[in-house]
């Protein structure tokens, strides 16, 4: 098994600044200058674990390239590119008072969005069977007007609508198993009948208006928005029966040409956004099952995009998981933490209630 990775050291130079924590440094305000949650170590350390344990010898290093504005614009409006370019030679904000970034940073989440196009054209293009894009910024809460919740740009939905025009692929599922609702690429996908948006996420965790069970689209695309809003505190019983139960049968129902999972890692044991507590073996996993079913769907066709997880020292083991699946590694690395014992690491009834809730929509797709 032939396994894409995409990495540049420039994705850790994006610089979110002094946040002190999700919130602006400001004396005035006892704000003392500190780190933003969304700052490099987790990714860089997840590279460098890869490194470490050898598994960076069994995988296709890919190297990304900057998204061009005409790829940009397959999603977002000029007006938010303008915004964006306006803003690159001082630093600014995404767009929503919430997403920072320092000099320069448009020109490197171009190369994160070039990332996920690169690492979807390779494996459309029959360079690999599958992918992991490791890149910074992330991308799935950005709408096409604007930034939101640390994203930049649509990092996911771009390199679909890319791939969509110059390959042939038809059909395209968007699996989020970030903490937070893939909001970006729902709206991007709204109406849109061969894309499927399945977010499983916290209930009302960020945006604390969206991911509902009862957003399914519109117009020919209703019904290939599936939402999985799950309870705090679901474990690695609660993931793996939603994908078992919702995520599998939508994608054997969907029948997709190209699998795309937004692994978010911030549904984890330790994250310091997210409620969850879903260890390294819950993320194998669900890597395990999702990549099963795209061996019979499109001959094994799935790309990893990653998107959030701010534990640091905890990220590492989640995201190699989820690599060493798609590597075919059979001696997984032992991750160090011991988590899988926790209360209530089992499927709880109000779970169940949940899972359920969005089962019995898996028929209309």
């Amino acid at each position: 098994m032939s396994t894409g990775y995409v990495y540049h050291e420039l994705y850790g130079w994006h610089d979110t600044g002094t946040h002190a924590s999700l919130a602006p440094a400001d004396p005035r305000r006892g704000i003392q200058p500190y780190r933003h949650l969304e700052n490099p170590e987790a990714k860089r350390r997840v590279h460098e674990l890869v490194v470490a344990t050898g598994l960076i010898d069994r995988l296709t290093r890919l190297a990304p390239r900057p998204a061009t504005d005409e790829e940009i614009l397959l999603v977002h409006t000029p007006g938010h590119l303008a915004r964006l370019t306006e803003a690159n030679d001082t630093g600014g904000d995404g767009g929503d008072g919430g997403t920072p970034f320092g000099r320069g940073g448009l020109d490197i989440a171009r190369l994160a969005t070039g990332g996920a196009i690169r690492a979807v054209e390779a494996v459309l293009g029959g360079e690999v069977d599958n992918a992991y894009a490791l890149v910074r910024p992330p991308g799935h809460h950005a709408v096409p007007d604007s930034g939101m919740g640390f994203c930049m740009l649509a990092n996911i939905a771009i390199a679909v609508r890319a791939a969509r025009r110059t390959h042939d692929v038809a059909r395209v599922a968007v699996v989020d198993v970030d903490v937070h609702h893939g909001n970006g690429t729902q709206t991007v996908f709204w109406e849109d009948p061969d894309v499927l948006a399945l977010s499983l996420h916290q209930d009302r965790m960020f945006p604390s208006n969206s991911g509902f069970v009862t957003e399914r689209g519109a117009g020919a695309g209703f019904g290939y928005t599936l939402n999985l809003p799950l309870p705090p505190g679901t474990g690695n019983g609660g993931y793996l029966e939603a994908v078992r139960r919702v995520v599998l049968p939508a994608l054997h129902r969907f029948r997709p040409d190209l699998i795309v999972i937004a692994a978010g890692f911030d549904a984890n044991a330790l994250d310091p956004l997210g409620r969850m507590m879903v260890t390294p073996r819950g993320y194998r996993e669900i890597a395990r099952m999702v990549l099963d079913a795209a061996a019979g769907l499109c001959d094994g066709r799935v790309v990893c995009v990653h998107e959030g997880g701010y534990a640091a020292a905890y990220v590492p083991f989640c995201a190699n998981a989820v690599i060493e699946v798609l590597a075919g590694v059979t001696e997984p690395f032992r991750e160090p933490f011991s988590f899988d014992t926790l209360g209530q690491q089992e499927l709880q009834p109000h779970q169940d209630a949940a899972i359920k809730a969005a089962e019995v929509l898996v028929g209309d797709i």
